[in-house]
């Protein structure tokens, strides 16, 4: 079967009409298979990914979450061809599409595989019109029949994502960062696609806007049985809209499961961790929570290499045999794992000092400044042309605490009198010489 699958995946230059099917009688629409991503050549090669592997079964939403700089988006460009693979595969349907393929294929590829981008600005050509942005794709691969019923789909479609036909005619910059990214849905939902990589598309837009851009990608989804690769990092809008899960840290999958299951049973430490970052609603249990650090010096890998199994329950986890026996053993029980802790009381850091041990002396006196001791510069100069009424002033700010006024009056009423001093000495000097 493997073997059929690889000459298959070499050789095909179209695409089947469906997918190999697993064990369970899922179509599987995409596979990664061991993949590593490289960027640059000797020593300044940086392995971005490693070793990743995961499957996306037709009608699902795949999620990859992991921080900023794990890979996700690194995958995803490379399911659209853009970023090349260094080690291992891609396959859509079965059908290699990594790598060097015949241009027919490169062609459906393109065709089927539409990606939504995560900044709606810089994805969207500024100089062109919407009209032209959505029928891009309709003309590349002339994907109608006439003028009208291309206007026809571009119409319909930019209503579908909540816009109106009159927006046709206008350029980005005149849209919201919501409206940009509907934009950019409805130029790849016009393509009817099987499978959309969505990267991260909602971390750029306000709240508010969130759930109205992923209640239309979920509406997309149920119409036209559309397949996504979800990526981000706000697990709270994963566990939402995802069927399946999986967890990417520096480059390599750690675990990968249902999102209850994964929710329930976060079985890898890096796992645990994000989850416990999940902010909660309530500000005193969010006061309250105490957050799990991940740090991985907590595996030894010297010795007993670290693998990706599968658990039971479709559940996938990245540890050495040890590691993977404690995963079974949890798993086993079926009791829920806690990700999150909420302490009884406040929680106080170790090594906590007091605001006043943190202060200097400077600092406290300065904490006791009122308000309006601002050391206005007009204090000065009225001193510097009045020094009796600065000295007067200065001395009056200083009783009351107000520091920098009191300085700025002096600093005036020093000047004030020495350049009283200065012209009564030239005069008293003319004054002699007109006498001598």
């Amino acid at each position: 079967m493997a073997e059929m699958t690889t000459t298959q995946a070499v050789r095909a230059s179209h695409f089947p009409e469906h997918g190999p099917i697993n064990e369970e009688g899922r179509e599987i629409l995409l596979s990664i298979k061991n993949i590593d991503i490289t960027f640059g050549k000797g020593d300044n090669a940086v392995k971005a990914v490693t070793d990743a592997s995961f499957d996306i079964y037709k009608g699902e939403t795949f999620s990859l979450v992991g921080e900023s700089g794990s890979g996700k988006t690194t995958i995803g460009r490379a399911v659209i061809r853009v970023n090349p693979l260094s080690a291992g595969e891609i396959q859509y349907k079965g059908v290699r599409i990594s790598g060097k393929i015949p241009h027919s294929l490169d062609r459906e590829v393109i065709r089927n595989v539409q990606m939504v981008f995560q900044d709606p600005a810089a994805s969207l050509n500024e100089r062109a019109t919407v009209d032209y942005i959505v029928s891009e794709g309709l003309y590349n691969f002339h994907l109608f029949e006439s003028e009208a019923d291309r206007v026809q789909k571009v119409e319909n479609m930019i209503s579908e994502v909540g816009l109106l036909p009159e927006h046709l005619t206008r350029y980005p910059h005149e849209f919201s960062g919501g409206q940009r990214q509907r934009i950019g849905i409805a130029r790849a939902m016009v393509m009817e696609p099987e499978l959309v990589v969505a990267d991260e598309p909602i971390s750029a837009l306000d709240v508010s806007i969130r759930a109205q851009v992923l209640n239309l990608m979920k509406k997309f989804q149920r119409e036209k049985n559309l397949t996504y690769l979800f990526i981000a990092h706000d697990l709270s809008v994963v566990r939402f809209i995802s069927d399946r899960i999986g967890v990417i840290y520096k480059g390599r999958i750690v675990e990968v499961a249902e999102a209850e299951e994964l929710f329930n049973f976060p079985l890898h430490p890096y796992t645990h961790s994000l989850i416990s970052a999940i902010p909660i609603p309530d500000p005193q249990l969010e006061k309250n929570k105490v957050l799990y650090t991940y740090d991985p010096s907590m595996h030894d890998y010297s010795e007993d290499k670290p693998e990706f199994v599968n658990i039971g329950h479709d559940h996938w986890v990245y540890g050495n045999k040890k590691e993977i026996e404690n995963y079974k053993a949890l798993r086993e029980k079926n009791v829920p794992i806690q990700a999150v802790t909420i302490a009884d009381g406040p929680i106080e850091p170790e090594d906590t000092k007091t605001l006043d041990e943190e202060l200097t002396a400077d600092d406290a006196a300065f904490l006791k400044v009122p308000v309006h001791d601002t050391g206005s510069i007009w204090y000065a100069v009225l001193s510097f042309f009045l020094p009796l009424l600065g000295l007067i002033g200065g001395l009056i700010f200083r009783h009351y605490n107000h520091f920098r006024n009191y300085k700025a009056c002096m600093k005036g009423t020093v000047i004030g009198f020495i350049t009283i001093g200065v012209i009564l000495a030239i005069f008293l000097l003319l004054l002699l010489f007109v006498v001598i």
